[in-house]
């Protein structure tokens, strides 16, 4: 709980959602067992009893009272694990406090989702819960099941086209370097089997950051999990991007962990576009490579044409240097750990 709010505020929240209201309807996550996330490590899961989410409700309309908000997102891990009555007197109550709200989105998880009936996610989306964020992260079933995300790809798969069908627009995140060395290929074909299937609106693409205290730091330290390059990454990326085939979401790079953030457009027009920044990475000199990665990870570029500024490359390739000089593990061990700082 953030002390200069007169409302309960949870820990996180979409990039998407930067300006938008923040109301809490549960707290944590009741699965709370991926082996990637420590989000809500250390918090029970408990949902919020419907007078005390409409009390923080009118105490948000009073505290921003002035202020017009066009979309709000519901926190914290799943909304639908609501019953589906009391989420609906939620949404009525909402819009009757912020009039002007045009969306309302959540988090929707699979679990859940699967346990509403098409009638109630329907009536949920008249309501007004009207976008879904879906942590996807993979398509791959033998991934899904080695980070423990609890449901298989036809679940996700599902529980997603039944949200579409209501009318909600739907975003699904994707991990790259899921898979690890291992399986990067799979993890890569398979969740772009999986998008084909749903088409949604947007896909957000995030980079694999291995948390401390997390499962899958446990998977890395014991062997069982092993780091991509951020090369092969990338060649994870082009593959799935490849393999993306008649949908019209649109796509993108959209969290600072994310190493070409000028991968961002519509399909299917600018898939050309969008496999065109890859090659143009992967065509690079291994040392200009390195120099790019160096210089994203410690911000001092953000795009592939930040290469084209001699005097800051100048400045990273010494750093490069000093890196490969002094850092007592390799080069890709450091780009992780700098990663893993941002996700």
């Amino acid at each position: 709980m953030m002390e200069e709010y007169p409302f309960e505020l949870g820990p996180i929240r979409p990039v998407d959602e930067r300006n938008s209201l923040l109301i809490r309807t549960t707290r944590g996550c009741p699965w709370n067992k991926c082996e990637f996330c420590v989000n809500y490590q250390g918090m029970r899961f408990s949902m919020r009893t419907v007078e005390d989410i409409k009390k923080d409700i009118v105490a948000a309309a009073q505290f921003y009272a002035g202020r017009t908000f066009n979309s709000c997102f519901l926190q914290d891990g799943d909304s639908f694990f609501m019953k589906t009555a009391d989420l609906i007197e939620i949404l009525n109550f909402l819009k009757q406090h912020f009039p002007g709200l045009k969306s309302i989105s959540s988090y929707g998880r699979a679990q859940t989702m699967m346990r509403k009936s098409r009638q109630e996610i329907q009536e949920i989306c008249d309501a007004g819960l009207n976008q879904l964020y879906c942590g996807m992260e993979s398509g791959c079933d033998q991934v899904l099941k080695k980070i423990n995300k609890g449901v298989n790809s036809a679940e996700i798969i599902e529980s997603s086209l039944m949200a579409k069908s209501a009318g909600m627009k739907i975003s699904e995140f994707i991990i790259l370097g899921l898979g690890g060395t291992s399986h990067w290929q799979e993890h890569a074909l398979d969740t772009a089997r999986a998008l084909n299937k749903i088409d949604p609106d947007f896909i957000r693409v995030l980079t694999i950051g291995v948390k401390k205290g997390s499962g899958l730091e446990k998977q890395m330290l014991a062997q069982e999990y092993q780091l991509q390059t951020e090369k092969n990454i990338i060649e994870e990326q082009r593959l799935l991007i490849d393999t993306l085939e008649g949908i019209t979401s649109f796509y993108a790079n959209h969290h600072g962990v994310d190493l070409l953030m000028e991968a961002r457009g519509q399909l299917p027009e600018d898939k050309p576009k969008l496999l065109a920044i890859m090659d143009r990475f992967l065509s690079l000199t291994e040392k200009d490579q390195l120099t790019y990665i160096m210089g994203k990870r410690i911000g001092y570029f953000q795009y592939l044409d930040d290469l084209l500024d001699e005097e800051r490359k100048r400045i990273v390739a010494a750093k490069l240097q000093q890196a490969q000089e002094e850092y007592p593990g390799t080069l890709e061990q450091l780009f992780h750990h700098l990663r893993s700082q941002v996700v």
